[in-house]
């Protein structure tokens, strides 16, 4: 399982910046600091982690202008590389971008990732200086929208949402909306007013059905991609606290931490998938769902109940 993450502490930093400097500088014989700039102090900067708290991804964004935003420093270890890490950590941070009122991203390319930043949405625009008056790159833009306005099926997530409306009612007086849908990520929100207890923090127990919807709601667009149906269902959920939520209630399921096979469904069998559910209060992590859940073929779910 893997959770983005920001380094805080002096330790966190240190190896946030080593992993850099291990994969963006020591190849081409750097020494130790050149991974470094002007900007750290300045910039957000976020990591992935793997259940082991390893760091296995990482990258940084900053504002050049009110509107525009810099990502840069990407990079993903070598034993992880193909698995969808650059495009998790790489959403992540122009939700970063976002956040921070940018309206466009861009990014100065060396030729071995133009590939990859043009499959996520963005463009050449011109050339950019060299890196480290070595490294050729390319200046690459991209335009960022909304995402609560723009999503990914967008005509599958209105159906997502109005089967929760109509088949479970406590996702209205909760306050659950779908946020975003990229095709490898999916983040719901909640109305922290609506679920706020005695302490001015959020209901426990709401905490556990937002994260509980927003891996049901992960699985169900996952059939839709692949043109399946079946009856979704909760086999088992542990979610583990870390701090309250006082202020902007957020769950996000990544595709990465989905694991089960599909093949069965095909052929009208059951199918069970883990995942897990990040939960966060604005940008800080607050706690982690795991949950077991089953698919069942329509065929299966009828003989069932009769």
């Amino acid at each position: 399982m893997f959770r983005v993450a920001t380094p805080k502490t002096e330790d966190e930093l240190e190896r946030y910046f080593t992993f850099r400097w291990t994969y963006l500088r020591q190849p081409w014989n750097f020494p130790p600091g050149s991974e470094k700039d002007e900007y750290e102090l300045v910039a957000e900067h976020r990591v992935i982690v793997n259940g082991q708290g390893d760091i296995v991804a990482a990258g940084r964004v900053h504002l050049n202008t009110a509107e525009e935003a810099q990502i840069r420093h990407i990079a993903v270890h070598a034993d992880y590389q193909r698995r969808g890490l650059g495009q998790m950590i790489l959403g992540a941070l122009e939700g970063v971008a976002r956040e921070l009122g940018a309206i466009r991203a861009v990014t100065n390319s060396r030729e071995t990732s133009i590939a990859f930043f043009s499959s996520c949405g963005f463009v050449i625009e011109r050339e950019a200086p060299n890196e480290l008056g070595m490294l050729k790159r390319q200046q690459m833009v991209k335009k960022l929208t909304d995402p609560s306005i723009v999503m990914l099926h967008p005509k599958w997530c209105k159906e997502l949402q109005n089967t929760w409306s109509e088949t479970i009612p406590i996702t209205e007086h909760m306050g659950i909306k779908l946020h975003q849908y990229t095709g490898r990520s999916f983040e719901t929100r909640a109305s922290l007013n609506k679920n706020i207890n005695i302490h001015g923090t959020m209901f426990a127990g709401s905490i556990f059905s937002l994260a509980t919807l927003t891996g049901w709601g992960m699985i169900f667009l996952q059939l839709k991609e692949r043109q399946l149906c079946g009856d979704i269902v909760l086999g088992d959920g542990d979610i583990h606290y870390h701090k309250p939520i006082t202020m902007k209630p957020r769950a996000v399921c990544h595709r990465e931490n989905l694991s089960g096979k599909f093949a069965p469904l095909e052929k009208r069998k059951k199918c069970s998938f883990t995942l897990q559910v990040d939960i966060l209060d604005d940008d800080t992590p607050v706690a982690e769902f795991k949950g077991i859940f089953w698919v069942l073929p329509p065929q299966q779910k009828q003989d069932e109940e009769e």
